[in-house]
């Protein structure tokens, strides 16, 4: 979901971006790159995946949350949506910072201020005060978005994938194993509990930080004003760009749908069940995510196009079945794996795509393909609350299929 940092741009191959946001500092490369230790690579796994595990905490807790504050379905499933906005805005407008500015200072100003924001989760009094909380700590779980990067800037060239491939699996385990703790944990102590211990965990994180991390010379002077401007000249200029945001984009409201609302469908009439199967869903998707990264060696061999249809057609299909088929919850873990490797073969294989357009501003690249993702997991939190408090649970998997659907039309043109 990172990319490396930015290469140098090459004098033959112009481009409408502003030469000056393109180019490194020349004393970029006069700097010793220190070691990325096993230790070190340890330390930055670890912080990305409690980092971008901040953001999935509430999905398993919407059950208790609508219980303790005395709200519906539809009221409760706006705090996901609040989540993933803040997550999304933050890659949009605040990932170019990292171009300009010393990304150790980043990500430790980050960590700071990611342990106030679930420590207000935790003390929340009352929904409107968790809403807020929910925007912030979006807001700040970006840090994740920083520490890869990092990682991808100390780690030797030749060790620069294996090394990256490493802290990108605590950003994937953080992702999924979320769920199961958040849920587990909320069953035995409570949802406050929850965010309490997320806080200390972040908290203990950044003292290692600070003694491990070294400065990051940025790679730029530009003004920030100018490198924002500069993306939107990168999704005029790359009509692969547009079709790889839009259709992950619409493959993120399926993922988001299910996610989101699946602690609530569990808890209803056709299931009965609590958080901790809710969360423990996680282990299914896990299955289905981790598999998902073979699809990088079969975009090689196949073409990216063709791994992005097919993960398209995998989405729809497994949709459709829960959509149709009796509730099961056997049925809905295998759902779960399908969906999850669908859309992760997707993912990757737009990363392909995507980072090969421009090697000079792949950070912006990133920034606009994953602001895509989470402006369509943000929307997909939303819709999927709406249909299941309007018209049933089966109404969510039928957006899914639908958005994939979509996302095949998408990826057909390119």
């Amino acid at each position: 979901m990172t990319p490396v940092p930015d290469a140098p741009p090459q004098a033959s191959a112009p481009s409408p971006v502003p030469a000056s946001v393109t180019s490194t500092v020349s004393s970029t490369s006069a700097q010793p790159t220190p070691a990325l230790t096993p230790a070190l690579t340890w330390l930055l796994a670890t912080a990305t995946g409690l980092a971008v595990a901040s953001i999935y905490y509430v999905q398993p807790l919407l059950g208790l949350l609508a219980t303790q504050f005395g709200v519906g379905s539809g009221a409760i499933g706006v705090l996901p949506t609040l989540t993933q906005l803040g997550y999304g805005g933050a890659i949009l407008l605040l990932s170019p910072l990292g171009d300009r500015i010393d990304r150790r200072r980043i990500i430790l100003v980050k960590a700071c201020a990611l342990v106030a924001a679930l420590l207000f989760a935790a003390l929340a009094p009352g929904l409107g005060a968790l809403s807020l909380a929910c925007v912030a700590i979006g807001l700040t779980a970006t840090l994740a978005q920083d520490l890869v990067p990092a990682a991808a800037t100390l780690a030797p060239e030749a060790e620069r994938g294996r090394r990256v491939g490493q802290v990108m699996t605590g950003l994937l385990l953080g992702i999924l194993l979320s769920r199961v703790a958040a849920g587990a944990l909320a069953a035995w102590v409570g949802w406050r509990a929850v965010y309490g211990a997320a806080a200390v965990a972040v908290a203990l994180l950044i003292p290692l930080l600070v003694r491990r991390l070294p400065r990051f010379v940025p790679a730029t002077q530009a003004p920030y004003g100018q490198l924002l401007w500069s993306m939107g000249a990168l999704w005029r200029q790359h009509a692969a760009l547009r079709r790889a945001a839009v259709a992950q984009g619409l493959l993120s409201v399926a993922f988001s749908a299910f996610w989101s609302t699946l602690a609530l469908v569990l808890a209803g009439p056709e299931f009965g069940q609590g958080s901790a199967v809710a969360g423990a869903f996680g282990l299914a998707g896990a299955a289905g995510a981790l598999a998902a990264p073979l699809a990088g060696g079969l975009a090689d061999r196949r073409g990216p196009q063709a791994v992005i249809r097919a993960a398209a057609v995998l989405v729809a299909a497994s949709f459709t079945v829960q959509a149709l088929a009796p509730a099961s919850l056997v049925l809905l873990a295998v759902v779960a794996v399908v969906f999850d490797l669908g859309v992760q073969a997707a993912l990757v294989s737009h990363q392909s795509v995507v980072y090969s357009l421009d090697p000079a501003s792949r950070s912006r690249l990133n920034a606009i393909l994953v602001s895509s993702m989470f402006a369509g997991m943000a929307s997909g939190a939303a819709a999927g609350s709406f249909f299941l408090a309007h018209a049933g649970w089966r109404a969510v998997p039928a957006l899914g299929a639908a958005a994939a659907v979509g996302a095949w039309a998408v990826a057909r043109r390119g």
